[in-house]
């Protein structure tokens, strides 16, 4: 799940990295300024996990919202909703939400913010290419780990396609060293700006036989 909350951390991200600017770095600008641009977003896309070695190969597909720090994701029979505060997993087949305040200071917590500024931090940015693909001028740009970050890093590298003409991510593919290749490709992103903040919490009064799993301290 890590890859779709890069994709979320990549929206409400400033994206500003803390170095030399390269014509990566120019290109990422201004993706984050279309981005911030917007009020909020709706996205539909589809999630792609492949092993080679265990010839394993799975797709998705599934929706997100994004307002300021806030999202909502439908994926998998999971919805997730984060109100910037506190997250809830609400697992439809065991009918079950998990309760969570994740803090922007575990690694492991999953908070986009706190993620995408570990990239910023941690790994360097290059520009490949340009080509067609599907009909799109797109960007190939790599995030790949700094020396000090190569072993502890959990991927060799990811691969960001922007759509040059809308200064939108097209795909990101994150190539882990555990042999799972993940692809995210944005089939629809649309600017929303009447999203209201209460689609950001969960309702338990829409699912009152779901037992809720209080996990915060």
């Amino acid at each position: 799940m890590k890859i779709l909350y890069l994709f979320i951390a990549l929206l409400m991200s400033s994206i500003s990295f803390g170095q030399t600017k390269n014509k990566a770095t120019i290109i990422l600008d201004k993706v984050a300024k279309e981005y911030k641009s917007y009020k909020g977003v709706a996205i539909d896309f589809s999630l792609k996990m492949d092993n080679a070695q265990s010839d394993v190969h799975e797709t998705s597909k599934g929706k997100a919202w994004a307002k300021n720090k806030m999202y909502k994701i439908n994926l998998m029979g999971v919805e997730t909703y984060f109100d910037g505060t506190t997250k809830w997993s609400y697992m439809k087949d065991a009918e079950e939400v998990n309760v969570t305040s994740p803090d922007p200071n575990d690694k492991n917590s999953f908070n986009p913010t706190q993620l995408f500024t570990e990239y910023q931090n941690g790994y360097r940015v290059e520009y490949k290419k340009e080509m067609f693909e599907n009909n799109r001028a797109l960007q190939f740009i790599d995030l790949l780990p700094i020396q000090e970050k190569v072993k502890t890093s959990e991927f060799n590298r990811i691969k960001l396609k922007i759509d040059k003409d809308k200064n939108q991510i097209y795909q990101i593919i994150r190539y882990g060293k555990d042999g799972n290749d993940y692809t995210i490709t944005i089939n629809k992103l649309e600017k929303n700006n009447s999203l209201q903040d209460s689609m950001f919490k969960y309702d338990k009064t829409k699912y009152p036989d779901v037992e809720i799993i209080d996990l915060r301290d």
